[in-house]
């Protein structure tokens, strides 16, 4: 259990550094708070963290149920998985949001499998398995 806690405490600390980095892009661009728009640049970082964020809300449910019912270390390395995804998305979405597919799919798949696999684990504890 101590992986998923150190996934868990890594993905909100990701999340911080995004946020971080909107403010670091809102001074480099020159886009006053609270406004969200007026640089292109800035308004790709400031997409990163929501992005993350809104990732976050399935992602950290996700883990947790399918710890619940299965391997934590497999659902550690999805973990890992979608942290690594966010970075290169990241990285992808900053230089040109056209090419961030990679970091979205190593994002979206751990997810996916995470809720799909707790779903079924809970399903299958109700029915008896």
């Amino acid at each position: 259990m101590a992986y998923v806690d150190i996934v868990t405490a890594l993905a909100v600390l990701q999340f911080v550094v995004f946020g971080f980095r909107v403010g670091r892009a809102r001074e480099q661009y020159g886009v006053k708070a609270p406004a969200v728009v007026g640089n292109e640049v800035f308004e790709r970082y400031f997409r990163i963290q929501q992005n993350t964020l809104e990732q976050l809300i399935v992602f950290l449910p996700g883990l947790y149920i399918y710890t619940h019912y299965w391997n934590p270390v497999a659902a550690s390395i999805l973990g890992a998985v979608y942290l690594i995804g966010r970075e290169i998305y990241a990285a992808a979405y900053v230089k040109q949001p056209s090419k961030r597919t990679l970091g979205f799919a190593l994002t979206f798949l751990p997810i996916v499998i995470l809720v799909i696999g707790g779903l079924l684990g809970a399903v299958m504890r109700l029915a008896g398995h």
